[in-house]
């Protein structure tokens, strides 16, 4: 997959999904799997328009957390059959308007003969172009263009914000239900205290993204995948206030792991079900037993 960081004119001609896609869920994936799949029957390029960063971080100077880190991102487009995205700073559009973008941008460089967006995208200057919009532009300039309907989870539209309050609020079934696949991170293994290795369970220690909205802080019920075998995993998110910790960290422990050092290595780690929130322990000996108990909640809670 291409990724093109600058409006260059594209020598082929396109299909275009347009959108930020903050979180790929189920929404965005409609969006972009239409454009897809209209590149494939009319011998296009399939393409993504989307954002280095929030629209609202440079407009306002702050943005929510997001839901998957950029390489997540870009990995999710390629699944779905992405050839190219083009992945553009916001600030070098933010002040065209929504013909000139359709006109100039979408036509003029990207080469495009279909676009697509969600019910409720917007774009051009002061984000006064939607669906509608550019439904219009694009018959004006002779393209096809095709708006997804909201799709609904639990008779309310699903959106990131909704996603992201799930995860906030450690509701891990409805934000996967939403996102359509399991949450979680794939994220370098980093060296930790190897406290839990002298209790006898070694774990994976990864470090929490800044930019992504926190997780309601506790134990977790995963899965995790170390060279294409999954795991069965118990994962604790937080600041460890037993031994402390400096940073947000990801502790797992896969109880049937029995393989080699995974440091330095992207260990890819998706959550299932909340357990319990993060506690103080007393001593190291109460710890030892509450991850053993937590061990084995999580494994009814897989099966």
């Amino acid at each position: 997959m291409e990724i093109v960081s600058e409006a260059v004119r594209s020598q082929e001609e396109t299909s275009v999904a347009l959108g930020y896609f903050d979180g790929v869920h189920s929404g965005h994936r409609a969006v972009i799997t239409e454009a897809v799949r209209y590149a494939n029957e009319n011998g296009l390029l399939s393409c993504v328009f989307t954002l280095q960063q929030s629209p609202r971080k440079i407009l306002f100077g702050e943005a929510p957390g997001g839901i998957i880190t950029l390489d997540e991102k870009l990995s999710l487009f390629e699944k779905l059959g992405v050839q190219r995205v083009y992945l553009i700073d916001f600030r070098t559009i933010r002040n065209i308007t929504a013909e000139n973008f359709v006109r100039d941008i979408l036509i003029g460089r990207f080469n495009a003969r279909h676009a697509g967006c969600g019910f409720n995208y917007h774009f051009g200057s002061g984000a006064l172009g939607n669906g509608k919009v550019l439904g219009e532009l694009c018959r004006e300039y002779g393209i096809t263009e095709t708006t997804q309907p909201q799709l609904c989870f639990q008779s309310k539209p699903i959106s990131s914000t909704r996603i992201r309050q799930c995860i906030a609020d450690g509701d891990i079934p409805s934000a996967n239900e939403m996102l359509g696949r399991a949450y979680g991170f794939c994220l370098t293994v980093v060296h930790g205290r190897h406290l839990g290795r002298s209790l006898g369970f070694p774990t994976l220690n990864q470090e929490f993204p800044e930019e992504l909205v926190k997780p309601r802080f506790g134990v977790y019920s995963s899965v995790v995948t170390v060279d294409g075998m999954k795991y069965h995993g118990v994962s604790d998110i937080g600041i460890k206030p037993t031994v402390g910790s400096d940073s947000v960290m990801i502790e797992t422990w896969m109880p049937h792991y029995n393989g080699r050092e995974l440091y330095g290595e992207k260990i890819d780690v998706r959550l299932q079900r909340f357990i319990r929130d993060e506690k103080k322990f007393e001593s190291l000996d109460e710890l030892k037993k509450a991850v053993l108990s937590d061990a084995e909640i999580s494994e009814q809670l897989s099966k």
